[in-house]
């Protein structure tokens, strides 16, 4: 068992259990051995003039916490090396709201990270930043990664006369994008970009499934400045990544993210509505693949134009900024632009091509995806897909199967175009 607290300095206890660790909200506790989460961060909203609601504000400190625990646990001293036990404690400015949905937020953090999570709420949270509440000249909020799903994301809603505020999670590699997209699209004065700034001594868990949580937790802060009710909330990503089935048996863990799968939506959407939390969580493209988006975006003209410069490689950081070209995210983006028109794609990879690729670090992914489109060919996609689709409706069901069948079709191009079937 992995245990975490997280609350503010004034509420943390001067003895901390066997083996707990604790960070604290906001402000540096300056203890050996206490991590920090945010630091002055809720200050500098109130200057901005954010002034969530206490439902909000909890559930971004829930959120952040969520992070500290994800990172501080190291999937290496389980049991089996990956499934941590983690029991934490979080405090909320008002705890006894999140009493009846401690269940739920159990479950729904088992799907977001495959772990066994005990959560506990406590008095120690920090109130909400009383900035003055201005709203914007927005009515809905987008994610904004830097990624090609969320520029076309952002693209499709302002051709469609919305104005979307942006939000941001601060990535090194993707903050200069990240604010070039935002102004391209009219949203650059309203843009926010935050990071979740977790601190602390000692080695970090690299496979941070949770740390998506942080993400939503800032979209539901900056749609606290928007007036209308619900405030629709678009997380751009394509329906094949959405669903992220395993392409050969067994590959699951930190390959199978369910950051943006609609059952980890569907829970999520469920927690802020019973908080009293008035946002509504869209999935845009759930039943389409990369190549659509692309093929279908409302811009074509601004989307040649930038298409390329977006980001999409899992080992970005790896590989100095430069796309690998052979990850599953890069070969997904390369099948994408061969389906949009295969003079579209003027990325710079690592691996052009796949064929020859250097298997130099990470799993051999190009392998494990010829594996999934020959099985698919020999024995169907319904037996391929086994249990994959046993969350969705029966409604549903036929919409994501069309869609896993059409990003295996746009995989198989790549691969044959790249000699490897």
């Amino acid at each position: 068992m992995m245990k975490i607290i997280c609350t503010t300095v004034d509420h943390l206890p001067a003895k901390l259990a066997d083996g707990e660790r604790a960070f604290t909200l906001f402000k540096s506790a300056r203890r050996e051995g206490v991590g920090t989460i945010a630091k002055s961060w809720r200050g500098s909203l109130k200057r901005k003039g954010f002034a969530p609601s206490p439902q909000a504000w909890d559930f971004v400190q829930f959120c952040l916490s969520v992070c500290a625990a994800d990172l501080a646990c190291l999937r290496g001293s389980s049991a089996d090396g990956w499934t941590r036990t983690i029991e934490l404690t979080v405090g909320l400015h008002e705890p006894l709201r999140w009493v009846p949905w401690k269940q739920h937020a159990e479950d729904m953090l088992k799907v977001l990270t495959g772990d066994y999570w005990t959560l506990h709420f406590i008095e120690g949270g920090a109130p909400p930043p009383d900035g003055r509440l201005a709203a914007v000249d927005r009515d809905c909020v987008s994610l904004l990664s830097g990624g090609l799903d969320s520029l076309i994301g952002g693209i499709d809603l302002v051709e469609q006369g919305r104005r979307p505020m942006f939000v941001s999670q601060l990535a090194h590699e993707d903050s200069q994008r990240q604010r070039g997209y935002a102004a391209m699209l009219g949203g650059g004065a309203t843009h926010q970009q935050w990071s979740h700034g977790i601190s602390f001594s000692g080695a970090r868990e690299p496979s941070t499934r949770g740390r998506s949580l942080a993400f939503y937790g800032f979209a539901v802060l900056a749609a606290s400045r928007v007036a209308a009710s619900p405030v629709q909330i678009f997380v751009p990503e394509n329906g094949f990544i959405c669903i992220n089935p395993p392409l050969v048996p067994g590959r699951v863990a930190s390959l199978s993210t369910r950051t943006t799968h609609p059952l980890f939506i569907g829970m999520l959407q469920e927690l802020l509505s019973g908080l009293g939390i008035p946002v509504q969580l869209e999935l845009p493209y759930k039943f389409k693949t990369k190549g659509q988006m692309l093929t279908e975006c409302l811009n074509q003209d601004l989307l040649r134009a930038w298409a390329s410069d977006s980001t999409s490689c899992g080992r970005f950081r790896t590989y100095n900024r430069v796309h690998c070209g052979r990850c599953v995210p890069c070969m997904i983006r390369k099948s994408a632009f061969r389906a949009w028109g295969p003079a579209a794609d003027s990325t710079k990879y690592v691996h052009p091509s796949l064929s020859g690729s250097d298997k130099a670090s990470g799993p051999d992914d190009p392998m494990a995806a010829a594996l999934a489109v020959l099985s698919v060919q020999a024995h169907g996609l319904d037996r391929f897909l086994g249990a994959t689709l046993a969350f969705a409706t029966p409604a549903e069901r036929q919409s994501y199967r069309a869609v896993l069948a059409r990003g295996i079709a746009e995989l198989d191009a790549l691969l044959r175009a790249d000699g490897l079937l």
